[in-house]
């Protein structure tokens, strides 16, 4: 597997972001952004990335806020759009583009497939299910019924913000939406599966079953 690598990317409309990714060593099965937890790109979001590219999936995570300001939803998207387009033009086609973030991530993750068509999206662990994260993003339950992008949250029931009710209740609204969804809770995960690591695994594995299922 390659390094992940960290460049600066400026579409030819203007549009800039900068990026760290990983490339798989042989046939890239499609593209996916990752959208990361609170403090950045982290190694632990380098792990990821690193993980789904020796998967064979392009992975690619766009720098969006790494000063610790509330999570902004204009800028998900932006960077979000921006990062989609750096993988359109290495040639990954629209089908084949897919969305996943853990923790606050995730919570990024769902507003993405509720306000963009892609092939798939995941969220572990994301927060703001019933309160928003801040002032500037919605209540996940109010825009699950909107989902665009099929979607699988994947949630653990022991600590963290999100309590198994809500969880529920986000179950129901994504059920409302014309895509396929699915909720998965784990027992004895928290909320980011630190604590149970054959739940973690388990995740892993629900994780990559949803990109083969949808991206192809």
């Amino acid at each position: 597997m390659t390094q992940t690598r960290t460049e600066d990317y400026e579409h030819t409309d203007g549009r800039a972001v900068r990026l760290s990714f990983t490339e798989p060593e042989g046939v890239v099965r499609g593209g996916l952004v990752v959208l990361h937890e609170a403090g950045g790109i982290t190694d632990a979001v380098r792990l990821l990335v690193a993980g789904l590219a020796g998967e064979g999936w392009l992975a690619v995570a766009p720098h969006i806020d790494e000063d610790g300001n509330p999570l902004n939803g204009a800028d998900v998207l932006a960077a979000t759009d921006t990062t989609l387009a750096w993988l359109v033009e290495r040639g990954i086609s629209g089908d084949l583009l897919g969305v996943v973030g853990f923790d606050l991530g995730a919570t990024a993750a769902l507003v993405v497939a509720a306000n963009r068509t892609l092939g798939a999206a995941v969220s572990v662990g994301g927060r703001g299910i019933d309160k928003p994260v801040s002032d500037e993003l919605p209540a996940l339950v109010d825009i699950a019924g909107s989902l665009t992008s099929p979607w699988l949250g994947i949630y653990g029931d022991s600590g963290g913000e999100s309590d198994a009710a809500q969880v529920e209740r986000l179950r129901d609204a994504a059920a409302e939406a014309k895509v396929a969804t699915n909720v998965v809770r784990y027992a004895g995960a928290n909320h980011r599966f630190d604590a149970d690591p054959a739940a973690a695994a388990e995740a892993w594995q629900r994780t990559l079953s949803w990109f083969d299922a949808h991206l192809r």
